[in-house]
């Protein structure tokens, strides 16, 4: 098995992510909450990666040290039992 890279470019790894979408969508969540993440291709050229044909290969993302904690409780998942229903049928228009 790959040996992960705690440390990379000054900041510390977060998680993996399965896809470019996927990575996209944590690159926003984490932007969006002032969080600075840096995605690290794995397995891809960088020719690769720049034409974006690298959509199904995974990436590492890293974020700075002291946002570790924040980082990993803005992409935990919530299961959906524990969300509250939403009453579609009353609509007040």
């Amino acid at each position: 098995m790959e040996e992960i890279e705690k440390d990379w470019r000054g900041g510390v790894f977060l998680c993996m992510a399965k896809s470019s979408l996927e990575a996209d969508i944590l690159e926003s969540k984490l932007k969006s909450e002032g969080i600075p993440c840096i995605k690290k291709y794995k397995s891809v050229s960088f020719l690769e990666a720049a034409l974006g044909s690298s959509t199904t290969f995974p990436l590492d993302i890293y974020v700075p040290e002291n946002a570790l904690e924040d980082a990993q409780n803005i992409i935990l998942a919530v299961p959906l039992e524990e969300c509250e229903p939403i009453d579609f049928e009353d609509d007040d228009t």
